[in-house]
């Protein structure tokens, strides 16, 4: 076990060493900055701001979890793939020779890594809402209850994706590969999977997302908790198998 937990340390300074996290965190502070200009210079055709005018309204808030997912399947992909294309991973199986250990590790690091830029995501662009909206006649609509759940959705969504994505690197184990891998999975597969398969569209990952941080009511929240951690748990395997059973190097 602490062996473990000094595997699950290293791979946490190893994600936090680098300039990616930094780099999605820029991002995440440029959506939430558009999200505040939406509120302070968007109208309506009559030149009314009836956009933020309610809860429902303000549903963009809620739906972060989806976006969570995504940018949590983005770090994931990289960070796994890159130490595959670099061989940087080989000194990590060379530390620990029971591979599947390093690999656990890494995916708990980075599954983390995916819960707190989901978290950090949700809450710059509540924030970011909040102070802009006293520019228009309304006010922050969302209930501390309904805040709360997005925020523990968007850490989860955020971690499932990272843990997705990072199944995806280490299949694939470059860059670019496992970036389009994941967007694959996460954007283009999704609809053309509902396209053959009408009955398919409540367990696609954006919409388990909305279910889980309250929006969507396509399934119940457990089923929608359970299916998104199916997602994030199939490539991650496949991941794991395709490390024991080939080369790194």
């Amino acid at each position: 076990m602490t062996g473990t937990r000094r595997l699950v340390r290293s791979e946490l300074r190893k994600l936090g060493s680098t300039r990616m996290p930094w780099a999605f965190l820029a991002v995440l502070v440029l959506l939430a900055g558009l999200n505040a200009f939406a509120v302070v210079a968007g109208e309506e055709m009559d030149g009314s701001k009836a956009f933020v005018s309610t809860a429902e309204d303000q549903q963009s808030l809620m739906a972060f979890a989806a976006n969570a997912l995504s940018i949590g399947g983005l770090l994931g992909a990289i960070a796994v793939a890159r130490e595959y294309g670099h061989h940087t991973v080989v000194p990590t199986f060379l530390a620990a020779p029971r591979r599947h250990r390093a690999v656990l590790a890494q995916t708990a690091a980075v599954g983390a890594g995916g819960a707190l830029l989901g978290l950090v995501g949700a809450a710059l662009t509540m924030s970011a809402v909040a102070v802009s909206l006293p520019t228009t006649e309304f006010g922050f609509m969302v209930s501390f209850g309904v805040a709360v759940r997005v925020l523990a959705a968007s850490a989860f969504c955020g971690a499932a994706g990272a843990i997705l994505g990072g199944g995806i690197g280490a299949v694939v184990r470059n860059v670019g590969g496992a970036v389009t891998g994941t967007v694959l999975a996460l954007f283009i597969a999704p609809p053309l999977v509902v396209q053959l398969a009408g009955g398919t569209a409540s367990w696609m990952p954006s919409v388990l997302a909305n279910v889980i941080s309250g929006v969507g009511v396509e399934v119940s929240t457990t089923a929608a908790i359970i299916a998104t951690a199916g997602w994030a748990v199939v490539p991650a395997t496949a991941g794991l198998l395709m490390v024991l059973r080939q080369d790194v190097a």
